[in-house]
């Protein structure tokens, strides 16, 4: 029998698992982006919301989905529509999901090529 050791098996992934972004945290993003850029405290926009501040920044930080008669009072008390909100959230999704399909890409064009049998799970 032979002592020759096979050589090393390499699996290459076909495709880059991206994650695509939760809802949640992109509400929280734009939520907390228009309140910073309005100067506004937490408390100050949860009190005009009615709703509790802890739950707010949980939402903000996206730790909670919130229901749309949550999310149409804190856009209320930021001066928004619920469609203005869902607006931008909107925009933000196709921004960021345009940044993760231009990673995927350039990272599966820059990958190494080999030659040979290449194994996914």
């Amino acid at each position: 029998m032979s002592s020759h050791v096979p050589n090393a098996v390499r699996v290459v992934a076909l495709r880059p698992a991206a994650r695509e972004p939760l809802w949640r945290d992109l509400v929280g993003d734009v939520l907390r982006r228009v309140r910073r850029a309005q100067g506004r405290t937490l408390k100050d926009v949860a009190d005009a919301a009615r709703i509790s501040m802890p739950y707010l920044s949980e939402v903000e930080r996206g730790r909670k989905e919130a229901s749309s008669e949550v999310l149409a009072a804190a856009a209320g008390a930021l001066g928004l529509t619920l469609g203005d909100l869902l607006a931008q959230v909107h925009g933000e999704l196709i921004r960021v999901t345009a940044h993760h399909t231009t990673s995927a890409t350039a990272h599966a064009t820059s990958a190494p090529r080999h030659g040979g049998l290449c194994l996914a799970a």
